[in-house]
C-alpha cells in the first residue's frame, strides 16, 4: 500500500472540518525512512478545540477501528486508529500552540526533546492541507540557531557518575546496570551530536538512529557501525570501544565550540572508581 497516497486521502477529509487549518504528514514516512512497519503520522492543527465530536468524525468517515483516544493533556489531543489495515497517530494541536512551541525551540533555545519533535516535524514535514499555514511554520525553523546547538551540547556533554564504574560493572558481570550505562553515554552522544549537526532531534528515544547519524556530516569516523557494535559485541570490547568514542566527541566539540569549557566533563568521563587495597 502507498501510504503517502492514503495519508493524502484521510488529510482531505480533515480538511473539511473549517476548524481546521492544516494537516501535515510527519514521522518516517516524510523523510523516506518508512518500511513496513511503518504507521501514518498526522499533525491537525486547529484554529479553535477541537471537540471529541470532531475528532470522532474523520475516524467514522474512514471506517477506523480506534485504538486510543486521548483527552487533552500536555496542550494536545491525540488518537490512535486503523483503517484499510494501517495504524494511523493522530496529533491534535492548536496552531497557535504549536507557534508557541517553535518560539520556545528556536528563539528561547529551548532544548526539551519533545518541543524539539515537534519542531522536527515541521521542519521535516509534509504538508497536506493548509499550505499556507505550513509554509509559514516552517519559514520559523529553517535556521537551527547557533545558541541551541550550544546549549544541546552542553546538556549532553556530562556522561553521568555511573559511567565511573564500567570496570567494576565489567569485574561483576552486572550487566543490567553496565547496558544501562552504556545506553545513557550513547544517549548522551546522540543528543550531542544532534547539537553540533545543528539539526532537531525528531524522536526523544533517538529513534532511527542509523538513518540518523547518516544524515551528520560531523560525526567520528565510521560512528552508526561502531555504537552498533558497542551493544552487539562482548561487554568488554563495548566499554574500550565507547572510552575512544567519548573523547572523539569532545575532541569535535572543542574543534566547533572552542570556547565551551570542558576540562571538567573530559576528566570526570577518564575517571574510574577505584579498587580497595
Amino acid at each position: 500500500m502507498n501510504l503517502k497516497s492514503l495519508a493524502s486521502e484521510i488529510s482531505k477529509i480533515y480538511m473539511q472540518n473549517s476548524k481546521v487549518e492544516a494537516v501535515l504528514l510527519g514521522g518516517s514516512i516524510s523523510r523516506n525512512w518508512h518500511d513496513e512497519y511503518s504507521d501514518i503520522e498526522l499533525f491537525i492543527f486547529w484554529k479553535d478545540s477541537p471537540t471529541e465530536e470532531d475528532r470522532q468524525a474523520s475516524i467514522n468517515t474512514v471506517n477506523g477501528s480506534i485504538i486510543d483516544f486521548h483527552p487533552y493533556e500536555e496542550e494536545e489531543w491525540s488518537e490512535t486508529y486503523i483503517t484499510q489495515g494501517v495504524k494511523l497517530e493522530i496529533s491534535n494541536f492548536l496552531t497557535s500552540t504549536i507557534q508557541k512551541i517553535i518560539n520556545d525551540v528556536t528563539l528561547a533555545f529551548d532544548t526539551n526533546l519533545d518541543k524539539q519533535c515537534l519542531v522536527a516535524s515541521i521542519y521535516d514535514g509534509i504538508s497536506l492541507g493548509g499550505e499556507k499555514v505550513i509554509s509559514q511554520l516552517k519559514e520559523k525553523v529553517v535556521v537551527y540557531p547557533r545558541e541551541l546547538s550550544e546549549a544541546m551540547i552542553r546538556n549532553h556533554f556530562n556522561l553521568g557518575n555511573r559511567w565511573n564504574n564500567r570496570e567494576a560493572l565489567l569485574a561483576r558481570e552486572d550487566w543490567l546496570m553496565l547496558y544501562k550505562v552504556i545506553v545513557s553515554v550513547q544517549t548522551n552522544i546522540m543528543g550531542i551530536l544532534f547539537g553540533i549537526n545543528r539539526l532537531y532531534v525528531h524522536h526523544p528515544a533517538f529513534k532511527w538512529q542509523k538513518h540518523s547519524l547518516e544524515n551528520m556530516k560531523i560525526a567520528p569516523q565510521n560512528l552508526s557501525n561502531r555504537l552498533t557494535s558497542i551493544l552487539l559485541g562482548h561487554p568488554k570490547n563495548s566499554v574500550r570501544e565507547l572510552e575512544v568514542i567519548t573523547q572523539e566527541i569532545y575532541q569535535l566539540i572543542q574543534s566547533e565550540y572552542p570556547t565551551i569549557d570542558l576540562s571538567n566533563a573530559i576528566d570526570k568521563s577518564l575517571f574510574l572508581r577505584p579498587k580497595n587495597n
